[in-house]
């Protein structure tokens, strides 16, 4: 997942510590790196500073907080450390193109009217459909109340009775005209509940329908409960490449919440995670009469 271990361990110290005072001289220390080195690197990656990220994470909680909460303006703007309720409205306003005010009373009408239609089901996701080896099992939807960064997430989750050699995803494809020659990385922010296994995935064909470059995350797949974490994909969009596929895989049982797609041009000094190069096949063929344990 190429956000490094350097970005991932900041990332899980911010999501940890949201509604704490976080200094940035004291990530040396709590992640292993120089702060020079963090900086760098989390920029490079993210394409946002460690204090833009930290901003725009304390925003995406303080609006759920106000619309499931009660919670005055001024509380939630000191919860995430807003220097002053005017500090948070023009940070707010910046992003959600409203006053926190009337984005909790907005949304508390959509809630009235809606009720319980909260949950949009696959059909009605612009772009996204519902695909698997049991996809009956499975329900896709739009979940109002998790997620990463604006409003809303996906929300992938099995119903039901499943085992682990059932599966289902959430996807969409596009034409791979714009990319062709290339080097594309696919990012996504996932959370996961009791999942048994899942990942993001990325397969670019050719025009007859083979996958000429592929990973599903397999020999690093999620597992168990995990909080909003970043992965990526890299691969290379060829010229005989016709389209592009991608989307989040679930096996066996679980919940898993996606945000924050994207797809990004990089160089060819971020390695591919190509799981067809022949580069990961061994040199010599071995252990041809079964005599080796």
């Amino acid at each position: 997942m190429y956000y490094s271990e350097v970005t991932q361990r900041v990332i899980s110290y911010i999501e940890s510590n949201l509604t704490e005072e976080i200094q940035l001289d004291t990530f040396p220390s709590v992640i292993g790196y120089s702060k020079y080195h963090l900086l760098r690197i989390f920029k490079q990656e993210t394409g946002k500073s460690i204090g833009e990220y930290i901003r725009q994470r304390r925003l995406a909680m303080a609006s759920t907080l106000l619309f499931h909460t009660d919670e005055s303006i001024l509380t939630i703007a000191f919860l995430f450390h807003f220097q002053s309720q005017e500090a948070f409205t023009r940070a707010f306003k910046e992003v959600y193109a409203l006053p926190p005010g009337r984005y909790r009373k907005l949304m508390k009408a959509v809630q009235m009217i809606e009720e319980d239609e909260k949950l949009t089901t696959s059909k009605q996701i612009k772009g996204w459909g519902l695909s698997g080896s049991n996809p009956e099992l499975y329900e896709l939807v739009v979940d109002s109340n998790v997620f990463h960064t604006g409003t809303k997430s996906g929300l992938l989750y099995s119903k039901g009775v499943v085992n682990k050699q059932q599966f289902a995803t959430m996807m969409q494809g596009f034409q791979a005209h714009d990319y062709k020659g290339k080097r594309l990385k696919f990012s996504c922010f996932l959370k996961t509940e009791k999942v048994e296994k899942c990942g993001a995935w990325l397969r670019i064909d050719n025009a007859s329908g083979d996958a000429i470059q592929f990973d599903n995350m397999d020999n690093r797949s999620i597992q168990g409960t995990t909080d909003w974490n970043h992965y990526s994909i890299v691969l290379d969009v060829l010229e005989e490449s016709a389209s592009i596929h991608f989307g989040v895989l679930l096996n066996g049982k679980g919940k898993v919440w996606a945000d924050g797609f994207r797809f990004d041009e990089v160089t060819e000094k971020i390695p591919t995670t190509n799981m067809l190069s022949v580069e990961q096949l061994p040199k010599q063929p071995n252990n041809l009469d079964f005599s080796q344990d």
